[in-house]
């Protein structure tokens, strides 16, 4: 990692986190956003020892939390000898320094421990590339409260002008690196333009979800390839294309990088290249754990980032993956009451489901256990030739 980027240490550490239940989510919802930060902090390396909520209209400009909360959460991480506290939305600069001077340790926000995680994850010069200007975009605002002394680019001494600050002097060279970063970007966005361009006209199908629901597992079995996957947040980062051939007939899967709530606006103009990719495939595989309790929520969540990247209807298929893992509640039989979402039984949300989509496009599977794999490629490949005859008309040898 260059000199200057904000990261988690390698080293575990101890952290407590801070959420607001505010007027616009309920306290269920800020708990289970609680619980993904802790996920989110676990796969930067980071324990969680305490959670902290407090309720309030909105959060306090000043320190996020109210003074009070405040002064529980500097007392509570002296006596265990706390020193990194992360908080579950974007901090301001002028928060964040606030906060500082109450806690008097390592402050992180949401989308610094998203970035963070990002950084560690990019393998390749491009994803590197994309994480470092999301990075110094999130840092440059933020200098007065992180200001170090950057390692000089070349040319950098003669910079400054006379009387100007170090500080000031380390928002020029922030800016400058922003503006080779974009340039790169725009380098590697044109190559990789005129790759899409190369690969022909075969039918693309990109696969989607939010982070953490197999689509990397997915991507094994479909293409016999064998892309790095693992149960933690943002397992890959680099878009994957590999040529898929079911019974006769070829296209093209590409597994992208996982969605998630609250996710760092400077990654989503970073990585737009890699988002290309859906907004240019034919068809979508929306992956789903099933096995979450809030799925539809991620649904909700992809759905929207999706209408926001491509306003442009596509086909889809919604795959439940992780049957093998789904749990249900027992419902007392002489319980009059109707049945909960966490009475619902498999069966019942295939029902469901099914129902809601007229038995199009909806499959649940097991890609760990290889379950139902089969019943997917025949989905996929009916909406595949559905779409390569639309495209080649007198083109029907492949069918």
């Amino acid at each position: 990692m260059d000199e200057g980027h904000v990261t988690v240490d390698a080293v575990e550490e101890i952290c407590v986190l801070v959420g607001v239940i505010s007027s616009d989510i309920n306290e269920t919802i800020a708990h289970e956003y609680l619980d993904e930060l802790e996920f989110l902090a676990e796969t930067a390396g980071a324990i969680t020892e305490k959670k902290f909520l407090q309720k309030m209209p909105y959060p306090n400009p000043k320190t996020y939390v109210g003074k009070g909360k405040m002064e529980e959460i500097r007392d509570y991480i002296k006596k265990h000898n706390i020193e990194l506290v992360i908080f579950d939305d974007e901090l301001s600069p002028s928060q964040l320094r606030n906060i500082e001077k109450v806690l008097e340790c390592k402050i992180l926000d949401r989308n610094i421990l998203i970035l963070d995680i990002f950084a560690s994850r990019a393998r390749t010069f491009h994803a590197k590339t994309q994480v470092e200007l999301a990075q110094l975009q999130y840092m440059l605002p933020r200098l007065t409260r992180m200001w170090t002394h950057l390692e000089r680019q070349k040319g950098g001494i003669g910079l400054r002008g006379p009387g100007e600050s170090q500080i000031e002097s380390d928002r020029r060279i922030i800016q400058m690196r922003i503006s080779l970063m974009k340039e790169r970007l725009k380098d590697i966005d044109k190559q990789m333009a005129i790759q899409r361009g190369n690969r022909g006209q075969l039918v693309r199908v990109a696969l989607v979800g939010y982070t953490n629901v197999g689509k990397s597992t997915l991507m094994n079995l479909l293409s016999k390839s064998e892309v790095f996957a693992e149960n933690k947040l943002f397992a890959t980062l680099d878009t994957t294309v590999r040529k898929v051939v079911i019974h006769n007939l070829p296209f093209l899967l590409t597994d992208t990088v996982g969605f998630i709530r609250k996710l760092p606006p400077q990654l989503v103009d970073s990585f737009k290249s890699t988002l290309d990719e859906v907004r240019e495939a034919d068809l979508l595989v929306h992956v789903v754990d099933i096995s979450h309790p809030n799925f539809e929520d991620h649904i909700n969540v992809v759905n929207e980032t999706l209408n926001e990247l491509d306003k442009t209807e596509k086909p889809t298929i919604l795959v439940f993956n992780k049957i093998d893992a789904y749990q249900h509640e027992e419902k007392d039989p002489d319980d009059p009451s109707p049945k909960t979402k966490e009475n619902y039984t498999l069966e019942d949300l295939e029902k469901t489901w099914m129902s809601k989509l007229n038995n199009k496009g909806c499959v649940f599977i097991s890609a760990q256990n290889k379950e139902n794999v089969e019943e997917l490629k025949e989905v996929i490949y009916e909406q595949v030739k559905t779409i390569f005859k639309i495209r080649y008309p007198y083109n029907n040898f492949l069918y």
